[in-house]
This record gives structure tokens, sequence and C-alpha cells, in this order.
């Protein structure tokens, strides 16, 4: 448990982001998959039922024995609430509403917020839109972990502390690589967050709340699901950058293991995604997947080789493209 890992500082490159490319070649000999561009109608719709879920669950665990509600906090409440984020994922794409009411997009993100319990959806939003347009970029993807991460992080032990610790690490890290002026549309979703926080404890007393707050940071740390953090972008074999997850939990997180399609496409709902590897299979079937999510962090944590340097990473002006 002792190893420390071998690499010292990230996989620097000096060329743009595969995914502009790979998305011109697509649409030049596929134009069909213009097609699958736009919202998606029944997003909102699976949205709403998911938070009705919550809901009910908030009330069914007020009456729980504490052991019952931890027991169904990370059984369900964090597969449900890990799901939400991926659901606040597709709709900062403008899937939802489309791209003509984002207005209507960011306020049902925030509806979709609810069951998490912390202000996440605003935030998400204008970070995340930077991860596509400077993918890997230095000081600007905040998704790339930080150098004390990846000099910290640095043994088996550490690694799986790192892990199950996602959840911070996400919420700080943009505030160490790049932060931005807070937005009139964080401030309301913050506003918003915390008056239902106060009127669900005031309703149903503090195990419904812990059954939301634990679910959500369970959900996103040491869990199945979670793996799909480590598959998308972390350097598993020199040189490729992104990679997908094509099994059965794409279910649950929106196809967000379609990772390569979501990247090359990000207007297109990740209900579609498999159309797009349908239809230009030549491009994706030659590219490193994964079978298994779990099997990623086992691996992540286990190998010697990776840690949280393994990410490729360069200047943003070399990376930037038009996400839409």
């Amino acid at each position: 448990m002792g190893n420390r890992v071998a690499r010292e500082d990230y996989e620097w490159v000096y060329t743009d982001q595969p995914h502009a490319d790979r998305r011109k070649d697509i649409l030049a000999k596929h134009p069909e998959i213009k097609s699958l561009m736009g919202p998606d109608r029944r997003l909102k719709w699976i949205v709403c039922t998911m938070v009705v879920i919550q809901f009910l669950a908030f009330y069914l665990v007020k009456d729980l024995d504490w052991k019952w509600v931890l027991f169904w906090t990370y059984s369900f409440g964090s597969c449900i609430n890990h799901s939400m984020t991926l659901a606040i994922h597709e709709i900062s794409h403008n899937t939802a509403f489309g791209n003509n009411k984002a207005t209507w997009n960011r306020y049902f993100a925030m509806f979709a917020n609810l069951p998490i319990g912390l202000p996440y959806s605003a935030s998400f939003k204008r970070y995340h839109l930077d991860h596509h347009r400077y993918l890997g970029g230095d000081g600007v993807d905040v998704d790339i972990p930080t150098e004390f991460e990846g000099w910290f992080f640095c043994t088996r032990f550490r690694k799986l502390i790192w892990i199950i610790l996602q959840p911070l690490f996400y919420a700080v890290r943009p505030l160490c690589i790049n932060p931005k002026p807070i937005s009139q549309l964080e401030v309301t979703n913050v506003v918003i967050q915390v008056a239902f926080d106060i009127l669900l404890y005031w309703m149903w007393g503090a195990k419904p709340v812990v059954y939301m707050l634990a679910g959500s940071m369970l959900g996103m740390g040491l869990h199945p699901i979670s793996g799909h953090f480590i598959a998308e972008h972390y350097m598993f074999l020199k040189g490729y950058e992104t990679y997908s997850y094509y099994g059965s939990l794409n279910l649950l997180t929106f196809n967000v293991g379609y990772h390569n399609e979501h990247h090359d496409f990000p207007s297109i709902p990740g209900r579609r995604l498999p159309l797009v590897k349908e239809m230009a299979s030549e491009y994706y079937q030659d590219l490193p997947q994964y079978t298994s999510w779990v099997q990623v962090l086992y691996d992540f944590i286990m190998d010697d080789t990776l840690s949280p340097y393994s990410r490729i990473k360069r200047k943003a002006n070399k990376c930037v493209w038009n996400v839409y």
C-alpha cells in the first residue's frame, strides 16, 4: 500500500485536442449525424420523475432507524443523486429545451439540483463548457487535478482516499485553478437550494437531509458509478486522452460513458450518442474502451504507474474550439 507512483508530472503535449478534427472528418463523411443534434424532448420528463422519486424517498426515510437511513443512502440515494448530477450535465448542454431557450435550461437545472442538496448546477455550467473548449488546458480546465493532488496522492492508500474525497476536490479545484466572479445565476442557485434544504428539515427533520447530503457525497466518491470520473480522461494508455465505456451503467448516467462521442458532439443528447457510434463506427471501434467502471477504480488504485498526474495537459491557447 506504500508503493509510490512513478509519475512526477502531467503528460504535456503540444498538439490540439483530438475531438475537433475528428468531428470535422465525421461530419464530412456522415453529414446525417447533424440530424441527431437538438434537444431531447424526453429529458425533462425523466428528470421530473427522478426528482419526484427522491422527494418520495425523503418522506419514507424520515421515520426509519438511522442504520436503515444510512443503508438506503448508499444503496439507493447515492445512485439517484449521482444520476441527477449527470442530468445536470446533460442540461448544461441545453439538451432539455434547446439552445434558443438557454434560460429555461438554467432554471430547470436548478430544479434538478434540489435533491442533491448542494448548490451545484449554475457553477457547473460555467466550468464544464471550459472543459470542452479547452480540454486539458493549463489553468482553464478544472477537470485536471491540481499540482498538490498529483504530488500528494502518490500511493495506493492515498489514491483510495483521493477517490473517496472526489466531491471535495471537484468543489475546491475551480477556486484554485480558474476562479471566476460569482454570477447572478449562482447566487440564485444558492438561495433556492438553501431555502429548499431548510424547508426539508423543517417539514421532516434531519434524516431526509442526511439522506440527501450524504447520498450526494457518497455517490460522487467511492461508488461504482464514480468510475466514470477516472475512466473519461485519465491516461491508462499513453497518447489516448478520452475513453468510452459502453456498459449497462450508461442506463443510469445518461450515456456519459459514450465519452469520445460526447466530446466529438457535445450538442447531441446522451440518449442519441449510441447512434453516433453506430453511424460512424469506423471512427470509434478501434479506440480504447472500458467494460467496467469498478475495474477502472481498482486498476487506478493498484497500478503504480497511475495517479492524478495521469492526465494530458496543454497550454490553453492550443486547444480551443467551438463547442457547438
